[in-house]
């Protein structure tokens, strides 16, 4: 930008001496000349005569402002979306049903993962604190703390999954495919796995998170279209196909309520779009950005889910396709078909490397969450206390403990399927506990508590929260079923072994709260003056809005809210 000479004092309504504008209008405070709306980006709000929204009056021009790369745009938060919440580990199950998982992945993207997004922008642009404020706002501190802790709970139990996952990638590494059915060969790299990524994070270390969403390209993106390139071209040259491919395969075979329970796998593929809900407070207009976003995000999960595993159907008879080794076959039987086997051992470590780089950038997340509602006196001191590089190692301790429990799974069930399984049922089962409590919290607040300024309401709330809880409740339900086709455990003691963990993981919070002391509550002054600041977007002359008691938390601060301003686009949301 060029500039001018000028005297002190004098009038900004004297011509430029040079350049292509003949007067210069704009004056600071200060007498000072200040640069035209041409030699200054455009603002993201947009300009003085079309603010967006229109009561936001913005900086002045010229003035400190944002960049206008502030907002989020609707394809950078479906891609997000996409990253976060896409997985292969997931698709080797569904291979089994071939076009029938089109179903299979369909229906739970309608009935769980569409409104739980929407749910939870909702309620991520109203209240800060994530699922624990939501809960705790409808229905008191209890209920709050139980979500918060089936939160982290469900996590633990996944980690043993996705490493198994990984160890099955490994054994094709290794050039011993055999080993991803061996139980102690699968338990032994779970601890090896997950105590190593224990110690990166003890250590405060953030490598691994700096190139998590390359490792979630490299790992999980990259191998998806190859998979869908290859069983294209397997088509496409004439290739027998191991599963039906006639129009009337994409109805699933219905040989009762067992040969579906697999769809409660598929829920929890889709779990974690809660945690995406925060950014909807960054798009330029969450009322209509948002819903786009989801849509789009929505048909590009489908299209990594559903693609890939049609191809690893095609390639892999359904009689050698395992749980955790059904994407490697495919690969391998691609690999090998076209003389270039080395392939295999290196798509298989590509995949094991992205799979572990979530593992890593996960371990540490979901724990923080549980320990800033432990430090309100929720959980003994024990558990709250964190090393020198401030990591909750009470919590990662505990955490471990239970992962290494559940790893024996793998040597004690006779079939790693069946193991495999088990531990995915549970985790869905803790899950989906949570899932109930938010969808029923949305519906609550929106009754008791509508003056919350929201900066994206979800359209027939009542409606789209009470077909993710009818969903969520009919999956929990499913989840006790025992899958056809699994062995290691009878029709009778499956349901017994996933309600015990359920109880035993699930239970802890209520005994935590039943038995709190005034002597548990570690925040400092300036955490407990805060504690009540839970609005998002709060009334100006109130300045904060008020958690206040269970069960009634909020009231004060939130009447008369209605007539707030809307928010500036790029408020974070906490």
């Amino acid at each position: 930008m060029s500039t001018h000479s000028t005297t002190p004092g004098s009038s900004g309504a004297e011509a430029s001496p040079s350049g292509s504008h003949a007067r210069w209008p704009h004056v600071r405070a200060d007498g000072t000349h200040a640069p035209s709306a041409e030699h200054v980006k455009a603002h993201p709000y947009g300009t003085p005569g079309a603010r967006i929204p229109p009561e936001h009056t913005g900086p002045a021009i010229g003035a400190p402002a944002a960049s206008a790369t502030v907002a989020m745009s609707v394809g950078q938060l479906a891609m997000l979306t996409v990253v976060v919440v896409a997985s292969l580990r997931s698709l080797p199950a569904m291979s089994l049903y071939g076009l029938g998982s089109v179903t299979l992945f369909i229906i739970p993207a309608i009935v769980f993962l569409v409104p739980t997004a929407l749910v939870a922008a909702e309620l991520a642009t109203g209240w800060k604190g994530g699922v624990f404020t939501w809960v705790r706002e409808a229905f008191g501190d209890r209920t709050g703390f139980v979500a918060i802790w089936l939160q982290w709970i469900q996590n633990v139990v996944w980690y043993p999954t996705q490493i198994a996952f990984i160890a099955a990638s490994l054994s094709f590494v290794i050039g011993d495919q055999g080993l991803s059915n061996n139980g102690l060969y699968t338990a032994a790299v779970i601890l090896i796995l997950y105590w190593g990524s224990t110690l990166i994070t003890l250590a405060g270390g953030n490598l691994f998170a700096k190139v998590g969403s390359w490792s979630g390209i490299l790992g999980t993106l990259f191998p998806a279209v190859l998979l869908i390139a290859f069983g294209a071209i397997w088509l496409a040259t004439g290739e027998k196909s191991d599963t039906s491919l006639e129009a009337s395969a994409v109805i699933p075979p219905w040989t009762g309520i067992a040969s579906i329970v697999l769809i409660v796998s598929n829920v929890l593929a889709y779990a974690g779009m809660e945690v995406n809900a925060v950014h909807a407070n960054d798009l330029k207009n969450p009322g209509k950005g948002f819903p786009r976003s989801i849509a789009f995000a929505t048909l590009l999960i489908l299209l990594v889910f559903i693609l890939p595993t049609i191809a690893i159907s095609l390639a892999v008879p359904k009689s050698e396709l395992g749980l955790t080794n059904g994407i490697n076959l495919a690969f391998k039987e691609f690999f090998d078909h076209w003389g270039i086997a080395w392939g295999t051992p290196a798509i298989s470590l590509l995949i094991a490397l992205g799979a572990f780089a979530s593992v890593v950038t996960w371990i540490a997340g979901p724990s923080r969450g549980l320990l800033a509602a432990a430090r309100t006196g929720l959980l003994p001191p024990a558990l709250q206390r964190r090393n020198k590089a401030g990591v909750q190692v009470g919590i990662l301790g505990v955490q471990g403990a239970i992962v290494t429990l559940l790893a024996l799974l793998f040597v004690l069930v006779p079939s790693g399927n069946t193991a495999f399984i088990a531990l995915v049922d549970m985790a869905a089962a803790l899950y989906l506990i949570m899932y109930i409590l938010m969808f029923a919290a949305a519906i609550r607040l929106r009754k008791t508590k509508p003056d919350v300024v929201r900066t994206y309401r979800t359209p027939a709330m009542t409606f789209v929260a009470g077909v993710g809880l009818v969903a969520c409740v009919t999956a929990f339900v499913l989840a006790f079923v025992r899958p056809s086709g699994f062995t290691g455990l009878s029709e009778s003691a499956y349901p017994l072994v996933v309600a015990g963990v359920v109880v035993v993981l699930g239970g802890p919070p209520l005994l935590f709260y039943a038995l709190r002391r005034p002597s548990w509550d570690r925040r400092t002054p300036e955490e407990r003056a805060s504690a009540d600041i839970v609005l998002v977007n709060p009334l100006p002359s109130s300045g904060t809005g008020t958690s206040g008691t269970a069960g009634t938390a909020g009231t004060a601060g939130t009447a008369g809210t209605g007539g707030a301003p809307p928010p500036q686009p790029g408020t974070a949301s906490g």
